[in-house]
């Protein structure tokens, strides 16, 4: 007897990558575990850590809590737009100022902001969104 062959991802239609960046470690696993079957997502538990996998890998999103220790995922934003223009952006905070709402929309050009805590269903539309958004920007050039 011979077994069927199995099929190949290559057959599978390929999912947009996201990048999720918290140091929570909890946070990311609820946020990759709502968005995981819409989307090929790499998690890192520090600013550090996501400008490393940004060197290696693209994504069409990029999701960033604000306050963590080691970097200020504001900042990362900032630099996410000045490095990968393309790359749509969304910040989770646990407040807004309004400073800081002024330099999410002047400097990080931010696609949205999310308030803590995230309800899921809206953090997939909003992703979904975001990647379309990306997919826009892209073919305009």
């Amino acid at each position: 007897m011979s077994a069927d062959p199995k099929p190949t991802d290559s057959t599978a239609p390929k999912k947009d990558a996201i990048l999720l960046v918290d140091d929570e470690r909890a946070l990311l696993d609820v946020f990759e575990a709502a968005l995981s079957s819409h989307f090929d997502i790499t998690k890192a538990n520090s600013v550090r850590e996501a400008d490393f996998i940004l060197q290696k890998h693209s994504f069409k999103v990029v999701v960033a809590d604000h306050l963590m220790p080691g970097g200020n995922g504001m900042d990362f934003l900032v630099r996410v737009r000045e490095e990968f223009p393309h790359t749509q952006r969304i910040l989770v905070t646990g407040y807004m100022k309004p400073e800081m709402l002024m330099r999410s929309v002047n400097e990080a050009a931010l696609f949205r902001y999310l308030l803590k805590p995230v309800a899921l269903a809206e953090l997939i539309k909003v992703v979904q969104d975001a990647a379309k958004a990306h997919d826009a920007s892209v073919a305009q050039g």
